[in-house]
């Protein structure tokens, strides 16, 4: 039997966030991922279009990622910044904009395809002393003892460790084998990504529109006429979109996004998947915390997702830490319980807002209208509004402390 003081269930990218941050603390940690990871793709060339699965990776992720270690590799790979936000809603004189610079920031954020922040990810923890990658590892079994929890893989080998980690995902195996219940609401949305071409240059701006019955944002990649998008509609309206003819699919898209920059056309395949917002009762219980997709899920309206995962392991990283440093036992719940209650505060604002958005931002009633309109405009025009909304957009409001410190 192996043993090991923390075993990360979910080679993802905030599981291995959250094993890269340990490396230096004293505790030894694996991380068990299903899949066989490709062989280091450092010097395989990217493919020519941009993956279809992005994220809008914030300056509080990023700042996570450099001091990992990872983020010049992602940087070096394909990652596209942007530096100022537009927000309107259709048919109306709603809207807000904002850019970086006029508040001293060079960019507001980058979108990186999700495989490319992996993959980084899993280059570094391959060379620290301090993790072991085990990949493929298929969890079979699961035990809870007093003062360890142990693990035995589909192969037959058995592991253990003072504290389980699950970042598996939404659909978490070990949240479910531990009995923890689940918050779900299906927000009755499916959301389609494609690459898209526009006649226009993007301007290194993210760009959202709402609609009555959805919402469509527009997310710059580097070259200038390249943009990934998330259009979040009714399942069957999703479908349709998907099924259409590309030249139809195309009219229809510059259409619903005000013609702002100009013509489209689709470069990649599209994709839907379904929308669920999910959040687990508890983050941490006897020797296990949950993080990422597998504590809660949120609606992909800002991108935010995986942003909050992020914050996850830089809370989680903070409190091992902490906990090794001081002698204390690092699988209590009792002491996971500072974890479990900044990470569900910082959860259940980003689900309440993004509910609240969506609610207000659904449907077509006119008085509702006319108070998103008024709304949109007043934030756009107040002082002092603005700041506060691109520090939010940073997620400088979410930062653990040693994430806020001046950093090396």
């Amino acid at each position: 039997m192996q043993s090991f003081d923390v075993i990360i269930v979910g080679g993802g990218m905030v599981g291995l966030a959250l094993a890269c941050g340990l490396q230096g603390s004293g505790l030894r940690v694996a991380v068990l991922e299903q899949q066989s990871p490709q062989h280091s793709l450092q010097h395989a060339p990217l493919s020519e279009r941009p993956a279809l699965r992005v994220s809008a990776i914030n300056a509080a992720s990023e700042r996570l990622l450099q001091r990992l270690g990872a983020w010049d590799e992602i940087i070096n790979r394909r990652a596209s910044a942007y530096n100022a936000m537009e927000v309107w809603e259709r048919d109306s004189f709603g809207k807000i904009a904002f850019r970086g610079d006029e508040y001293g920031f060079n960019h507001l954020g980058h979108i990186i395809e999700n495989d490319v922040i992996q993959q980084a990810l899993w280059n570094r923890a391959q060379t620290l002393a301090d993790v072991t990658l085990l990949a493929p590892a298929v969890l079979k079994q699961v035990a809870w003892g007093e003062n360890e929890a142990f693990v035995t893989l589909e192969d037959g080998r058995m592991l253990s460790a003072r504290l389980l980690v699950g970042a598996d995902g939404a659909h978490s195996w070990l949240r479910q084998h531990a009995d923890i219940p689940l918050t779900f609401w299906d927000y009755r949305h499916s959301a389609l990504v494609a690459t898209i071409a526009t006649e226009q240059p993007h301007l290194a701006t993210a760009r959202q529109v709402f609609h009555g019955d959805g919402i469509l944002a527009f997310l710059p990649f580097n070259d200038a006429h390249l943009s990934s998008i998330v259009w979040s509609v009714a399942p069957e309206e999703a479908e349709r979109l998907k099924q259409l003819e590309p030249q139809a699919f195309n009219r229809e898209l510059a259409m619903a996004f005000d013609m702002r920059l100009g013509h489209c056309q689709l470069q990649s395949e599209r994709l839907t998947f379904p929308l669920t917002g999910r959040y687990a009762r508890s983050f941490a219980s006897h020797r296990l915390a949950l993080m990422g997709d597998a504590a809660h899920t949120v609606h992909p309206l800002a991108g935010q997702g995986v942003n909050l995962g992020f914050m996850d392991a830089a809370e989680l990283i903070s409190e091992l830490k902490r906990l090794h440093r001081q002698g204390k036992d690092i699988g209590q719940h009792l002491y996971l319980r500072r974890y479990e209650r900044r990470r569900k505060q910082g959860a259940a604002m980003m689900l309440a807002s993004m509910q609240g958005f969506r609610e207000l931002f659904a449907g077509n009633n006119p008085a509702k209208k006319l108070l998103r309109d008024v709304g949109l405009r007043l934030a756009d025009s107040l002082p002092g509004v603005k700041p506060k909304l691109i520090r939010q957009a940073m997620g400088l409001n979410d930062l653990p402390e040693w994430l806020a410190e001046p950093g090396h």
